[in-house]
């Protein structure tokens, strides 16, 4: 492992959204703050600093987490992706460059205020790698690790769910209902327990 002297400026060499790029910071320099001011990918946005909102995340060699969290020198080598990376092979012609999950969230007005949807955005781009056909309570326990003023989850379970059946050819893009056959979820018992809107 590489050591850093405090106060003495380190070289941070990555991949950030799938292109080499090097900047320089402090050994105590967040990655949020790398990312935001030394390679101005602005759409990490930072909200409590705490790892509690989830709004600055991004994906870490493939995996979500929270760019307040970790510390830039810690990402030395590694391949960052940020929301200015989503797109990458995924948008469809005719689709402003979008991918289908930011389609979605257009669509379904789950964009909300903005400030918090960079990492949401990430989040569900990582859970749908991982879990191609979730149930709406999956999807409500994943958007559980982010907080948002807004308060509107509503919309957003709705595009992730829309995203998920796109992907796997349902008609209408169309997310199975609970009690549909093929689905891999809740029951009326669990129904009953879900949080409203």
């Amino acid at each position: 492992m590489k050591t850093h002297r405090k106060n003495e400026l380190a070289r941070i060499e990555l991949v950030l959204n799938g292109v080499k790029r090097s900047g320089t910071c402090e050994p105590r320099t967040l990655l949020s703050d790398f990312l935001r001011h030394e390679l101005g990918a602005t759409g990490t946005h930072v909200g409590c600093e705490h790892g509690v909102c989830g709004a600055c995340t991004v994906r870490i060699d493939g995996v979500a987490s929270r760019s307040c969290l970790s510390l830039a020198v810690q990402a030395e080598g590694r391949a960052i992706d940020t929301v200015e990376g989503l797109n990458n092979g995924a948008a469809k012609p005719g689709h402003d460059g979008l991918s289908d999950l930011q389609e979605a969230f257009r669509r379904n007005h789950a964009l909300q205020c903005g400030f918090c949807t960079a990492g949401i955005l990430m989040s569900c781009a990582d859970y749908l790698a991982r879990r191609p056909d979730p149930t709406e309570h999956e999807v409500r326990e994943m958007l559980s690790g982010h907080l948002c003023r807004c308060t509107g989850y509503t919309n957003i379970v709705k595009a992730v769910l829309e995203t998920a059946a796109e992907r796997l050819g349902r008609p209408n893009g169309a997310a199975l209902a609970p009690d549909e056959p093929g689905h891999a979820g809740v029951g009326p018992a669990e129904q009953a327990l879900l949080p409203s809107a």
